[in-house]
């Protein structure tokens, strides 16, 4: 069991919690790592926690604007999932990115802490979903192993049943939706030993769709979701280019209220 210290978080929109809004907090979002951080202040009170994660981030970008912020904090306990934006590349040097994951990872269990780190879901696009699987199973190999070499505890998110309910995931289909974020939280809380009670709702029979509403759907998600996407690539821009970390300086988490409550505290 963790005593309290410093939760460190690193990444990218799955870390920062997107998919999980909440107009309430910064950036508009909450996610698994508010949750877990809320969860071991609830427990045991005194933990600090800061989130670094930005949206959009390629492993260049957390290793250059991220790492060595973490290490300078002294963190308890650090959680990194870092490189699904680059899987979705086409044409990066996916074995060089691991390289540097890799490196990334020596130098947070060098600090001591508890660190914790993740495989990557199937990326849940149609037809592109088979497109990236044979670079998704690498980026999971090489996790899995650097995991292994370094003392580091893989959460195997890869793994995780219930995600192939398309209501863990948000509209965009490449986020997790607040169902999902909460799923995350608990297998972390779950596999530190945290007592926690994050609740996870009990889910019908998902109804099935016509043709025609699968088509309706394929189509309003294209408009939305597909196009836009593919004009930021082209562009070269990134939603994540004009954010900020939503927590980059440690805050003491409070144990009752949660973090929402600092927030309401600095309006």
């Amino acid at each position: 069991m963790l005593s309290p210290g410093r939760y460190v978080a690193l990444g990218d929109s799955f870390t920062e919690g997107v998919g999980d809004r909440n107009t309430n907090l910064p950036n508009g979002v909450r996610g698994w790592a508010d949750r877990v951080a809320e969860q071991l202040a609830r427990h045991s009170p005194g933990w600090e926690y800061a989130n670094l994660a930005v949206r959009s981030k390629r492993m260049r970008h957390i290793v250059d604007e991220q790492l060595d912020s973490a290490v300078a904090l002294r963190p308890t306990l650090v959680t990194l999932y870092a490189g699904g934006n680059d899987v979705t590349d086409r044409g990066t040097n996916l074995a060089g990115v691991m390289d540097r994951y890799d490196d990334m990872v020596a130098r947070l269990t060098a600090t001591g802490a508890t660190v914790l780190l993740f495989t990557g879901y199937d990326v849940p696009l149609v037809p592109a979903r088979q497109l990236f699987r044979n670079r998704n199973n690498f980026y999971n190999e090489r996790v899995r192993h650097i995991a292994a070499a370094h003392g580091a505890t893989l959460i195997d998110y890869w793994a995780f049943p219930g995600f192939e309910d398309r209501r863990m995931w948000a509209p965009d289909r490449l986020h997790m939706s607040k169902p999902g974020h909460r799923f995350v939280a608990a297998q972390v809380l779950d596999t530190l030993g945290v007592p926690h009670n994050v609740k996870l709702k009990e889910r019908g029979e998902l109804a099935k769709r016509t043709a025609r509403e699968w088509e309706r759907d394929q189509r309003r998600w294209v408009h939305d979701w597909v196009v836009p996407l593919v004009g930021r690539k082209l562009r070269g821009v990134t939603l994540g280019d004009t954010l900020q970390p939503r927590w980059p300086e440690p805050v003491l988490v409070p144990v009752r209220g949660g973090l929402r409550s600092l927030v309401r505290e600095q309006s």
